[in-house]
């Protein structure tokens, strides 16, 4: 057993501290208010211990996109507990077939051999080619399609069909936008395959977003940016998704993307159960300013954020323990609250069976925090994959396991 004693444990129902959280095997056999470790126990005063984050939204991390070849998905899981990431799903950019047959090839693999060490790879989130070109953001326009637009003879979405149907398995979330001609006639096939559709990179009205809505969308792909804006006359897809509670919407917390008064009002309308805090972190993302990346080819630069050479913003250089700092320390939410959004309300809008909060026979998915909130430890199934030193201490010891 692991004892991780006199931290604050952040739990759904509120802060436990001090507190001593015990893993038996994977999971957490016990959560008890204790100052002092038992016997071997980690002493872990002026901590928090957090339930470990789910990105759904992550393109990659560290100069490795996950459009970079089979092994790419793998170095990202790799790289990823650093940041506080217990599992993520593999994000791409609209793409060519054989790129997407290459990446869901991947994130098969990756998720079959799951290593020790790694964060957990979940179905892959398709950025998909099913999306509004006036509103493609820095998604290549050549890879776009519209289901209903023949060329050459064949419906110009076939060939992404075709690789979307043969590796099923590996795709969890699909973004779409409802307005393209034929692809709100795609949504409830999608959704009886069993993947995610969310609604993004769409000039959808109020009403295609209901539409939507009713054909069984529950998700929407980073909110505010690249869709139809709000307004009081005209809520456009961004008041369709506000006012729909059957969808979770993702928001990118890095303070570029969405101003932390836009992340109040939207977490104010659906609550914290309902906001998915995502990165869209980029291979630019742990990358110093001024470094140079490429995102599914096309190259970035790192500055505030990601920006293509044209000056298109192309994602965020943000990492997991990053934005569930922002949205305490600047956008001024709970521990509680950012725990939701970072890691219980991901974790549940994915399936993720007894993951995502702190509770007696959850999975031991977890993270500790320093007072700053920097990462100090992560555990993957009662495994710890992370750590920063060597510098805790077990009863007097110092700690010798291997990291």
């Amino acid at each position: 057993m692991i004892h991780l004693s006199g931290a604050t444990v952040v739990q759904p129902a509120g802060l436990l501290s001090p507190a001593t959280l015990t893993i038996d095997g994977d999971r957490i056999a016990e959560i008890a208010s204790r100052r002092t470790p038992p016997s071997g126990g980690i002493d872990l005063h002026d901590h928090y211990i957090v339930p470990g984050f789910v990105d759904v939204h992550v393109h990659g991390l560290a100069g490795v996109d996950s459009l970079d070849g089979r092994g790419a998905i793998a170095q990202i899981a790799q790289r990823l507990p650093r940041h506080g990431v217990t599992a993520f799903c593999p994000t791409s950019v609209a793409c060519d077939p054989q790129s997407l047959r290459t990446l869901l090839d991947a994130v098969a693999s990756a998720r079959a051999t799951a290593p020790a060490g790694h964060a957990r790879v979940l179905p892959a989130h398709l950025e998909s080619n099913f999306i509004n070109p006036r509103f493609k953001g820095a998604q290549p326009e050549s890879c776009l399609r519209a289901p209903r637009t023949a060329v050459d003879g064949d419906f110009s979405g076939e060939d992404i069909l075709r690789e979307i149907e043969r590796g099923r398995a590996d795709v969890g979330i699909i973004t779409v936008a409802p307005e393209i001609d034929g692809v709100l006639e795609l949504i409830p096939g999608f959704v009886r395959n069993g993947h995610h559709v969310s609604v993004g990179h769409s000039g959808a009205d109020y009403e295609q977003g209901l539409a939507a809505v009713a054909a069984g969308v529950r998700h929407a792909t980073h909110l505010f940016n690249r869709m139809s804006t709000f307004s009081h006359r005209d809520p456009g897809l961004v008041g369709a998704v506000l006012d729909s509670d059957e969808v979770a919407a993702e928001l990118i917390c890095d303070g570029v993307h969405v101003h932390p008064a836009a992340v109040r009002i939207a977490v104010a309308a659906k609550s914290p159960s309902r906001i998915m805090a995502i990165t869209d972190g980029t291979a630019g993302a742990g990358l110093p300013p001024g470094a140079r990346a490429t995102l599914g080819g096309r190259t970035i630069t790192v500055r505030d954020a990601a920006y293509l050479d044209d000056g298109t913003l192309a994602g965020s250089v943000l990492t997991m323990e990053r934005a569930f700092a922002q949205l305490v320390t600047r956008i001024g939410f709970s521990l509680v609250d950012a725990a939701l959004m970072c890691a219980t309300t991901p974790a549940r809008e994915m399936g993720l069976q007894g993951a995502g909060a702190l509770v007696p026979g959850a999975l031991a998915d977890l993270v500790v925090l320093d007072r700053n909130l920097n990462v100090v430890e992560t555990y993957v199934a009662g495994v710890r994959v992370f750590s920063r030193a060597d510098g805790f201490r077990h009863n007097g010891h110092k700690d010798h396991q291997e990291h």
